[in-house]
């Protein structure tokens, strides 16, 4: 139903890594803006990491040098690292994409989110 799938979440271990992924459901959609959101337990839902159409990124300081927003705009996919993952992390992970049809911008979807559940 949603127009953003999100995949890869799952349950690791302190040090490991997990690879997020985010396509539109549909295939006459693109993406263009894309951002990763994350929220904890009895928190607000915030933001990690962005990346724009032309692959400019942004991260919010917790994440630096550990994760790396990505995409392959011929796969039409983005996709978030997540290298050297700590117990903090733990959260539902939400991909939010602006989405493009025949040139026109539909505006912001969010994925239904992946739980990421670091354990230590």
């Amino acid at each position: 139903q949603e127009q953003l799938v999100e995949s890869g979440g799952g349950l690791v271990q302190a040090g490991e890594s997990l690879r997020l992924s985010c396509a539109p459901s549909v295939s006459t959609f693109s993406i263009a803006y894309v951002a990763w959101y994350r929220q904890a337990p009895g928190n607000q839902r915030a933001l990690v990491a962005a990346i724009s159409t032309s692959g400019s990124t942004s991260y919010v300081d917790s994440v630096k040098g550990r994760f790396t927003i990505s995409r392959d705009n011929a796969k039409n996919t983005a996709y978030l690292q997540m290298n050297s993952l700590k117990p903090e992390d733990t959260a539902v992970y939400y991909c939010t994409a602006d989405l493009l049809s025949n040139g026109r911008h539909y505006g912001a979807f969010w994925g239904q989110g992946t739980q990421v559940t670091v354990s230590s």
